[in-house]
C-alpha cells in the first residue's frame, strides 16, 4: 500500500446499518420486532453513555431497545435473576451486560448466565470457544469490527504477521483467534511482553488494545503497516499515537471515527441475525 489509508469506520458502519434496514423491515413484517436488552448495573457516566447510543442505534433501524437499569447495590444473584428472566423471553433477542459491573458482583458468572443464543456481544466461554474454532455465530464485537474494516476496504490478512497488544477475554483473545483463522501469523503480547516495540516493528498488522493512551509510538510502526486502534481513553483518544503512526503506517484507523462505530453496528447485526434465527425456528 504505497497511498496512505484512512480507514473510515463511520462509513463502513453506515454500510452495515444501511443493510440491516431492510432486514428488519422484513422480519417486522413477518411479526417479529429485533430486540435488544441491554443491562446497566450501577451509575457508571461511561457506561451509561455507552448504553444510551447503542439504544439509540438500535431505534434508528426500528430495533427495539429494552433498556434495565440496576441498582450497584444488588448482589450476584439478583443480577443473574434478572438474565435468566430475559433468557426467557421470546421477545428478547439479544443481551448486552454492561462492563464493567460493580466489583463486587461476579461478573464473569453474569456473562455465563447469558444464553449462547442471546450472546450477541460475544462475552461467554461458550461463544469465545466457538468462535476459536471458526464458527461462532456472534463473535466479540469489537474484534469482528476490526476484521469488518479489513475486509471493507480489501486489506489481506492471510500470510501477514499480526500484532495484537492486549489479551482481555472480550477483545485481545478473540481478535488474535479471528486473525489466526484467517491464516495470519499471530502475535499476541501483554504486559509482561520484553522488547514489545522490537516485536511490533516486525508486524504488518497491529491491533493496538491495551487500553492506555498512545501507548503504541510512531517509530514502532514498519513502513507500510496496517495499525488497527481498538482503544478508546477519555479526551477521544486511541491507544496508538494516530500522529506519529499516521507517518509510517499504510493503513490506519482513527480515534474517534474508526473501530467504534462498527463496534455498534456489529452488535445490531448480531442481534439482527439472532432474531432472523429465532423467526425461521418458528
Amino acid at each position: 500500500m504505497e497511498n496512505k489509508l484512512i480507514l473510515d469506520g463511520t462509513r463502513v458502519a453506515a454500510e452495515i446499518k444501511e443493510q440491516l434496514k431492510e432486514r428488519v423491515s422484513s422480519l417486522t413484517s413477518q411479526g417479529t420486532t429485533p430486540c435488544l436488552a441491554t443491562v446497566l448495573v450501577g451509575e457508571d457516566p461511561s457506561s451509561a453513555t455507552y448504553v444510551k447510543m447503542k439504544g439509540n442505534a438500535c431505534e434508528k433501524l426500528g430495533i427495539l431497545s429494552k433498556r434495565i437499569h440496576l441498582s450497584s447495590e444488588i448482589t450476584t444473584e439478583d443480577l443473574l435473576n434478572t438474565i435468566h428472566e430475559l433468557n426467557q423471553d421470546e421477545n428478547v433477542h439479544g443481551i448486552l451486560l454492561q462492563h464493567p459491573v460493580p466489583s463486587h458482583i461476579d461478573e464473569r458468572a453474569a456473562f455465563e448466565a447469558i444464553d449462547i443464543e442471546k450472546d450477541v456481544d460475544g462475552v461467554t466461554s461458550w461463544g469465545f470457544g466457538q468462535t476459536s474454532f471458526g464458527f461462532g455465530s456472534y463473535p466479540s464485537c469489537t474484534p469482528v469490527a476490526i476484521m469488518a474494516i479489513m475486509d471493507y476496504y480489501d486489506i489481506s490478512i492471510e500470510g501477514k504477521h499480526a500484532v495484537v497488544v492486549g489479551r482481555s477475554p472480550i477483545l485481545g483473545k478473540p481478535v488474535s483467534m479471528l486473525l489466526l483463522n484467517r491464516n495470519a501469523t499471530v502475535t499476541t503480547c501483554h504486559s509482561y511482553t520484553q522488547n514489545l516495540n522490537e516485536i511490533i516493528k516486525q508486524a504488518d498488522i497491529v491491533v493496538a488494545a491495551v487500553g492506555k493512551p498512545k501507548f503504541i509510538q510512531g517509530d514502532w510502526i514498519k513502513r507500510g503497516a496496517v495499525v488497527m486502534d481498538a482503544g478508546y481513553n477519555p479526551g477521544n483518544i486511541g491507544d496508538a499515537d494516530y500522529e506519529e503512526c499516521e507517518k509510517n503506517a499504510g493503513a490506519i484507523t482513527p480515534v474517534p471515527g474508526g473501530v467504534g462505530p462498527v463496534t455498534i453496528a456489529m452488535l445490531l447485526k448480531h442481534t439482527v441475525d439472532a432474531a432472523e434465527k429465532k423467526q425461521e425456528n418458528k
